[in-house]
């Protein structure tokens, strides 16, 4: 059984006797002593597509879901429908746009490493690979002189996603993005 803490975002726990799938994990540790840090967790329902916001201490627990992960390609997206293809059995599945809110900025057409998530085979979603390599589209010229410190600009990536990335960082090359905090981690 899963603590609040160890919890991530992809990982399915049943509420009530209902499946959820953790979306977004916020941590604030207050500033008085002997606090604890308390999880702001945005869960939602793998059947009804129902949010559900909990703040958790620590080492609050839950009772995890027999999850089945499947190596998946993202082949193609359909209007608002994303599918992928599963790696060993080429079966396909089909998710749509609502089921996936933060992780459409991330998927470009024949993506590996992508795992898919099933409950009693029931597509609930897809765990993005830690990092992702995608071209920057648009952002501010480089400037001359610029060095790595810590001053960013916008760009705009093929997928539509905006990322802060340093500024000798130029139009058309390919960067390295952490899916987890959606931050600029490298060139590719």
């Amino acid at each position: 059984m899963p603590k609040a803490s160890e919890l991530k975002r992809g990982s399915v726990v049943e509420i009530n006797g209902a499946p959820y799938v953790v979306k977004t994990i916020e941590s604030r540790s207050p500033s008085s002593r002997g606090a604890q840090t308390i999880y702001k967790i945005r869960f939602k329902n793998a059947q009804t597509g129902q949010k559900l916001d909990e703040s958790c201490k620590a080492d609050d627990t839950f009772t995890e879901m027999d999850l089945i992960k499947r190596q998946a390609q993202f082949l193609y997206q359909d209007g608002d429908m994303f599918t992928f293809m599963d790696i060993e059995d080429y079966s396909q599945y089909t998710l749509g746009k609502e089921d996936l809110e933060e992780e459409i900025g991330y998927l470009v057409d024949g993506m590996e490493g992508i795992y898919v998530l099933l409950v009693d085979d029931r597509v609930l979603g897809i765990e993005l690979p830690q990092t992702v390599s995608l071209e920057i589209r648009d952002t501010a010229p480089a400037l001359k002189g610029a060095t790595a410190t810590g001053r960013t600009k916008p760009a705009t990536l093929v997928t539509g996603l905006e990322v802060q990335v340093p500024e000798y960082i130029e139009t058309g090359e390919v960067i390295k993005i952490n899916t987890d905090g959606n931050k600029f981690m490298s060139r590719a």
